[in-house]
């Protein structure tokens, strides 16, 4: 096992910040191209949405099993090996452009990326510490919002230039990029290994998930994450076929809203020292003013600007709130960093997968009004949420502070 050197760490830190953003363009990249897959392949909108569902589901659902993995067989091997299946599969599906050879290669994709971004994520809390791995993990949303900044705008142009299929060649080209860098520059960062014993594990994720708090944060992020999926999901139909766009027009549309999420997490970086639950509460209430908003007005007015005005101020609120509760989950059990990590990420996949899938569909949002209405249903619930999550988190300081 080759451990990480120390005069590599600088360069090392920077491809972790540059993979975590892997699984959103894994995600975001072809959204122009779902309209032109559809077509091609033969098949129906909510088919060839499922893959980008089975894609998060799988992605979400490895991440909970595989942190004890990673805590208990290290990072690196396991990253590399993970790289390698993920730009295979990239190129199988470009290649071999089939519902369901794409349904196949999704899953697998998930399971790969799931151990990369949770290795990356981990290795932070392996080197760092105090104050600077705080400031490391409020990062983490900002960075993870470039993905849905620029995959849809590059796909856009790939879709508009060269056809669907180019998006998934230019993922097995980067991903096998980030191989080589990590083979020359990277290397074991996990210090301590724990035991792989199914018992203990078991015990550690059921201590964690009985934590009332972190369980229901995680919901919080699945659904705050859902809205940017709902527009995901609804968005290339909606500017392509009903306002009669292009990809170019669609990945622009796609970039102003992960501008609005990356927005909204860095207005939470430097609010990081206020109050949780007031910085929350506005957020919530700043969205539900502008949601309402987008269902009124959208009989007087809907068009491709008001379309994107609303999402940007209702996904830059669901990145500020995201990076807040991001945050407290990751840090809430240091000890188990590759557990803690696997189980928010994958949850909060998992979540945002059901509920923004089911809310589309729901809903068959294909206008700005019956968006506004999936926007708007799922709003109440993050607020519901909030205010039984602040309950639990109180007590759970309360309990830290007299010990």
């Amino acid at each position: 096992m080759r451990n990480l050197q120390e005069n590599h760490q600088g360069f090392s830190t920077k491809l972790a910040f540059a993979l975590i953003p892997l699984s959103g363009f894994a995600t975001d990249i072809y959204l122009p191209s779902l309209p032109a897959m559809a077509k091609d392949l033969h098949v129906s909108a909510g088919a060839i949405q499922l893959s980008l569902v089975f894609f998060m589901f799988s992605l979400g659902i490895s991440q909970v099993f595989i942190g004890s993995i990673l805590d208990s067989f290290g990072r690196f091997k396991i990253s590399i090996a993970s790289l390698a299946v993920f730009s295979l599969t990239s190129f199988v599906i470009a290649l071999v452009p089939d519902i369901y050879v794409i349904y196949a290669m999704r899953i697998i994709q998930g399971i790969a990326i799931a151990f990369i971004v949770i290795a990356k994520r981990a290795y932070f809390v392996d080197l760092y510490s105090g104050e600077k791995l705080k400031s490391y993990i409020s990062l983490f949303s900002i960075i993870w919002a470039c993905a849905p900044i620029m995959a849809p705008f590059l796909g856009g142009y790939l879709e508009n230039s060269f056809g669907w299929r180019s998006n998934f060649y230019f993922l097995g080209g980067l991903s096998l990029v980030f191989l080589i860098l990590e083979l020359l520059y990277s290397g074991e960062s996990l210090k301590y290994f724990h035991e792989f014993k199914l018992k203990s594990i078991a015990q550690t994720y059921s201590s964690i998930l009985k934590s009332a708090d972190f369980t229901l944060g995680i919901i919080i992020l699945g659904i705050c994450f859902g809205l940017v999926v709902v527009y995901s999901l609804s968005s290339p139909f909606i500017v392509e076929r009903v306002f009669g766009y292009s990809a170019i027009t669609t990945g622009y549309s796609s970039l102003l809203s992960g501008l609005a999420v990356m927005m909204g997490g860095i207005t939470a970086k430097s609010l990081i020292h206020k109050p949780l639950v007031k910085k929350v509460t506005i957020a919530v209430a700043v969205q539900l003013t502008l949601v309402l908003l987008m269902i009124f007005t959208s009989s007087i007015a809907s068009n491709i600007y008001t379309l994107i005005a609303f999402t940007m101020g209702i996904n830059m609120c669901g990145g500020f709130i995201f990076n807040i509760i991001y945050g407290y989950c990751l840090s809430r059990f240091s000890k188990n960093a590759g557990v803690a990590s696997g189980l928010t990420g994958g949850a909060t996949y998992m979540v945002s997968s059901i509920f923004s899938y089911g809310f589309v569909n729901l809903y068959a949002v294909k206008s700005q009004f019956l968006l506004g209405l999936t926007n708007i249903s799922l709003i109440f619930i993050i607020g519901i949420i909030f205010i039984v999550f602040n309950r639990y988190r109180a007590v759970h300081l309360a309990t830290v502070s007299v010990k």
